[in-house]
């Protein structure tokens, strides 16, 4: 990265120094050396700006400047005082009687280089500065990407489990109804015989029979009572999977959800079912919020992995 040679000396002229060169240079960027030249004549600048180089003393006249006493720089007149306020915010100011001498060529071309470097320099470090921004944006980024994704996994999860858990009970209640029906039905079947033998009793003229208790329907207690009870606590499932097969033993309150969760952490593939061939049963999503007693996979099973 350069400037050009005559906008640099132009900078240099304009502003007398190499800070106010470097940000001439940077504000005129976009402006050729022609249309620079044109703009400072029609503004009389030459005359005008603050900053702009005096014409050598005539003879007789007296040499006069102005320095700052806070940083020590020296300028040729109040216009030139003011604008370095402006710049730097110095209040301090003293005359002097020491004449500013024009800037010879070999000084020129040394403060052009250095406003060059210094420019490099500041550019280096905004763009050093703008890659780390951006990747500390991309991490950002990243990280409430992944998030994000985390809660919809487990929002999904729940909403697996609630939908199994509701379909499980769902089918418990179908269950328990077609037992009450079936109870209802025995009971009328019952009641009908019985007086069906009272009616035949009192027409052959014999005592009639004892009325019978009629068994009760079961209730929801005794439909689960009525199941096979099992004093396992463990279930060892021997699992074919695509990758090969596996055995692993769990605890029999584990859901079959759980189950499919650790092949996929194992495998790395997504477990839609399994299937289990005596007796055949294939296990969907439907049966994944059950547990594996309630699935009748105790104390062992052999699951096909689909």
């Amino acid at each position: 990265m350069g400037f050009d040679k005559s906008k640099a000396e132009l900078a240099v002229k304009e502003t007398g120094g190499l800070q106010g060169a470097l940000e001439w240079l940077e504000s005129n960027q976009d402006k050729s050396y022609e249309e620079i030249v044109v703009t400072s004549k029609k503004d009389g600048k030459a005359e005008d700006d603050p900053d702009a180089e005096p014409a050598p003393l005539q003879p007789g006249e007296q040499a006069r400047s102005l320095v700052c006493n806070e940083c020590g720089k020296k300028v040729r007149s109040q216009a030139q005082a003011e604008y370095h306020a402006s710049k730097t915010q110095h209040v301090d100011f003293a005359e002097s009687q020491e004449e500013i001498t024009p800037l010879t060529k070999e000084e020129k071309e040394a403060q052009i280089e250095e406003a060059r470097l210094k420019l490099a320099e500041k550019r280096a470090r905004m763009s050093e500065q703008d890659k780390i921004d951006k990747k500390r944006n991309e991490e950002i980024r990243r990280k409430s990407t992944k998030e994000t994704q985390d809660i919809k996994e487990e929002l999904k999860k729940k909403e697996q489990l609630k939908e199994a858990a509701a379909k499980r009970k769902e089918k418990q209640n179908e269950i328990e109804a077609k037992a009450r029906i079936k109870a209802k039905i025995a009971a009328d079947k019952e009641e009908r015989r019985l007086k069906a033998e009272k009616e035949r009793a009192e027409r052959e003229g014999r005592a009639a029979p004892k009325d019978e208790v009629a068994p009760l329907a079961p209730t929801t207690s005794d439909l689960v009572e009525l199941k096979p009870a099992s004093a396992y606590t463990e279930a060892r499932l021997r699992l074919q999977t695509t990758a090969g097969s596996l055995t692993k033993t769990f605890p029999v309150t584990t859901t079959l959800f759980e189950v499919a969760a650790a092949i996929t952490q194992d495998t790395g593939n997504e477990v839609q079912s399994f299937t289990q061939n005596f007796p055949k049963k294939t296990f969907d999503a439907v049966d994944f919020g059950s547990s594996l007693k309630e699935l009748g996979l105790i104390p062992s099973a052999s699951l096909i992995v689909r």
